[in-house]
């Protein structure tokens, strides 16, 4: 079994979904006792939350590029991002290490290709949903054409995100808001719904919609559980 880096606390909440589901998913495969080997680096969310919305990317670089090295140095086989916004910064975190780097959108794009799905609404931060470096991975890679929410649904989205779910604040007005935004994302054209953010599948799941959802931290863990085990290579 490899030893999977995590690059996690943004936010420690959905840090430790990503931890439950790898853990899980080993037991799942080997049975008996077996769990995951893991290396993790968990940052402080305080001061990376900081630099983004100063428009810093550069300085959050610097500290992730760092704490990755650290995990590579800890004894790590591959790292995993276990966030989807600071994967903006993956290019620089992947150049700064020797070890592969497992990209959320990839194994994302993966499991949509699978189940026939070229056109896809996406929900997530308002850097997510608004800068390039995920959408255009998706659509210049993969070919899939990607919806995002209109303005004032965007603001709305991200400041849940920061304001409740990455505070472990689960809010059931909230709840109803995120799935009228799935609802008008299917109207518009969407095949399926990406949760786009680690902390929404605390908030909403599939029970509660009849639009598909694809989970990044399930896909993104499930991925590297595979590549742990040598499934994928």
């Amino acid at each position: 079994m490899k030893t999977i880096g995590m690059l996690g606390g943004m936010s420690w909440e959905s840090t430790a979904s990503y931890y439950r589901a790898l853990n899980e998913g080993i037991k799942e495969s080997l049975g008996g006792l077996h769990s995951a080997k893991i290396v993790m680096n968990s940052v402080d969310f305080e001061e990376i939350e900081k630099l983004q919305h100063a428009d810093d990317w550069v300085a959050t670089a610097i500290i992730l590029k760092q704490a990755a090295q650290s995990i590579e140095a800890g004894g790590a086989d591959f790292l995993i991002i276990c966030t989807n916004t600071m994967h903006i910064v993956a290019p620089d975190i992947e150049s700064a290490i020797g070890i592969p780097l497992l990209h959320i959108a990839d194994a994302t794009a993966a499991e949509l290709i699978k189940d026939g799905i070229t056109k896809v609404g996406l929900l997530g931060t308002g850097f997510t949903m608004e800068k390039d470096f995920y959408k255009g991975r998706l659509s210049e890679k993969f070919d899939i054409e990607v919806l995002v929410p209109n303005d004032e649904q965007r603001a709305q989205v991200h400041k849940v995100i920061y304001e409740e779910l990455c505070l472990g604040i689960i809010n059931d007005d909230s709840r109803i808001a995120y799935l009228e935004v799935v609802k008008q994302l299917q109207a518009a054209g969407a095949q399926a719904v990406i949760l786009s953010c680690t902390e929404i599948a605390l908030l909403i799941s599939q029970e509660q919609t009849d639009v598909p959802l694809y989970d990044t931290t399930a896909i993104h863990a499930n991925q590297a559980v595979k590549f742990a085990l040598g499934e994928n290579d």
